[in-house]
């Protein structure tokens, strides 16, 4: 299987050799301060989540330092969100992302809505705009599951309380969060980790690629010809990781992609809205497969990641995702986490609590690309 690495930034596109390095460290990664996670958390408040590229690099560590502290101590956040009235407006099917919304919403004082629009899809009925400016005189939060990713951005334009994305067909970015605050509690921290994502360069592979920038992890991204990641994303994870000294590689080849990893990442081949490509995507992404073959490329002690619902014996195998190496079932409790922590930003209702941080349970040196 033929491989290559394209190297981009925002001034040239060219085929370069196996590695890539987006540039050195320039930005401070993590919270420093009292006074910089305040300064984040107020920048956060009555803002919309659309995409991961929304967050600066301190934001991002504002809220992974308080999904650690609404884990490691959730009492002290159970009445942080009082009366606050959440609606979830969902044109796709989900378990995870609406139980662990409501979960997080309850546990911390409010309430959830949910509204099924999978028979009648946002703005048929009546305008985006209508509907935001009934909504936000009811509601203190909207959260939208959508097929078109515009849904979400015009929503939030034109809503006066904030919009957050629980899904488009460009971004997962509550996924993302959820599943690197996942390997900070396994390894301490995501800076200078090799995060490896095999297949489909679909809107989770967006989310991933902005996180592991902003947060200076090593993310390599092997795809088969013509199911890459966006361009419009590869050039902005690059923008970012140039100041964190995070990089990002891309290629075909899934061993070169995960020789030494941390952490392997794939997600189904074929994603919802698309079931009619199945049957032509199927033998196309067989290569992927990730299999106790792949992972033996990766380090001893990497995970498994995926973001669920999976294919069985598709794009994992059973022994991979049932194995000892699968962190997936606690990417998915740490969704509720990592959304009870965007709620409290957004609302107004983040606060700062010493040594919250749960440091990882193995300390190595970190793999680079």
């Amino acid at each position: 299987m033929g491989s290559k690495t394209v190297m981009m930034n925002a001034r040239t596109t060219e085929i370069a050799g196996d590695d890539l390095t987006s540039g050195k460290q320039t930005a401070a990664l993590g919270i420093q301060s009292d006074t910089a996670f305040s300064e984040a958390s107020k920048r956060l408040c009555g803002r919309d989540l659309c995409s991961i590229a929304d967050l600066t690099v301190q934001e991002m560590a504002a809220i992974m330092e308080l999904t650690h502290a609404v884990k490691n101590h959730p009492d002290d956040f159970r009445h942080a969100l009082d009366a606050r009235q959440m609606v979830m407006f969902f044109e796709k099917a989900s378990l995870r992302t609406r139980l662990t919304f409501e979960a997080a919403i309850n546990t911390l004082g409010g309430n959830a809505t949910f509204v099924d629009q999978t028979q009648s899809p946002l703005g048929e009925r009546e305008s985006l705009a209508d509907m935001a400016h009934n909504v936000e005189r009811w509601m203190s939060i909207i959260v939208l599951r959508t097929y078109a990713h515009e849904t979400i951005t015009e929503m939030a334009a034109s809503s006066k309380v904030p919009v957050i994305n629980a899904l488009s067909d460009l971004e997962h970015p509550c996924q993302a969060i959820a599943d690197f605050f996942t390997l900070e509690e396994r390894f301490g921290s995501a800076a200078g980790l090799h995060f490896a994502y095999v297949g489909d360069g679909n809107n989770v592979c967006h989310s991933l690629m902005l996180t592991a920038a902003q947060l200076g992890a090593h993310c390599s991204v092997a795809s088969p010809k013509g199911f890459g990641p966006k361009l419009e994303i590869i050039h902005k994870a690059i923008e970012i990781a140039e100041t964190t000294g995070g990089s990002i590689t891309l290629l075909h080849d899934p061993i070169k992609a995960v020789t030494g990893a941390d952490a392997i990442y794939t997600d189904v081949c074929t994603s919802m809205g698309s079931e009619h490509e199945a049957t032509k995507r199927a033998p196309i992404f067989k290569p992927y497969q990730v299999n106790e073959a792949l992972m033996a490329h990766a380090q001893q002690d990497a995970v498994f990641m995926h973001c669920l619902p999976a294919h069985r014996n598709a794009e994992v195998t059973d022994a991979v995702l049932d194995g000892p190496q699968s962190v997936v079932f606690d990417q998915a409790e740490n969704r509720m986490h990592a959304q009870k922590a965007l709620l409290l930003m957004l609302l107004g209702g983040a606060k700062r609590i010493s040594n919250s941080r749960s440091r990882g349970t193995q300390t190595r040196k970190r793999a680079t690309t």
